[in-house]
């Protein structure tokens, strides 16, 4: 099976990863673990990459496809994959298609993960991190005995920059702005899979099997 995974910041991606890999024992790839891997081997393709890296700027897309399609190469995405971060535009989506079709692969379903903006803003704004021991916890959904401090360590709790709200704000915005497109492009070639994002884990799961099983 050959998955690419959509959702915004937030919606919950990476839990669900890890369980369509446990379940459908196929890779998550996610293009920047391929990038820093690459750029650790030292390959062609990775030095290549970290010279735009090094330089701020963003890895061309037609870099970032010749990764991926090494990356595919590998035994153990010989069943299938999870593209996850990749594609982020429609332009990237084009090159995928392209770069699948010549090595005789397709995409199954496009796994697009929904959940409203002020639920996503919620659940990352409500995040604390410990400055000691490392351990998350959430005001709303796991909150800690004492707002200041970890219950395991003792340690200052803190809000990483990343989960405040402008910041969560205009991440969404960026995903709007580049990667909601792909909705509407993956729905018209009728590989669009949708599933709420808000409920208990495990029911997201049952929903997400049965869009790709029913």
């Amino acid at each position: 099976m050959n998955l690419i995974l959509l959702g915004p910041p937030g919606a919950g991606k990476g839990t669900q990863a890890k369980f369509l890999v446990d379940k459908y024992k196929i890779p998550q790839i996610s293009t920047g673990d391929i990038l820093r891997h690459a750029v650790k081997e030292r390959s062609e393709l990775g030095l290549r990459a970290q010279a735009f890296m090094d330089a701020g700027a963003l890895v061309p897309d037609d870099l970032v496809v010749s990764i991926i399609r090494d990356r595919l190469t590998w035994p153990d995405a010989s069943a299938g994959f999870i593209l996850d971060g990749f594609p982020r535009t429609v332009a990237q989506a084009d090159a995928l298609a392209v770069m699948l079709t010549a090595s005789g692969k397709d995409i199954d379903h496009v796994l697009s993960i929904v959940v409203a903006e002020d639920e996503l803003v919620e659940r990352v704004v409500g995040r604390l991190t410990c400055k000691g021991c490392g351990r998350g916890y959430h005001r709303k959904f796991d909150p800690p005995k004492n707002d200041a401090v970890c219950d395991a360590c003792s340690a200052e709790l803190y809000q990483r920059e990343d989960d405040r709200e402008e910041t969560m704000r205009s991440r969404l915005q960026a995903y709007a702005a580049q990667t909601a497109p792909l909705v509407e492009y993956y729905a018209a070639k009728g590989l669009l899979r949708t599933v709420n994002g808000i409920g208990s884990i495990q029911n997201i799961q049952a929903s997400i099997v049965s869009v790709l099983e029913g």
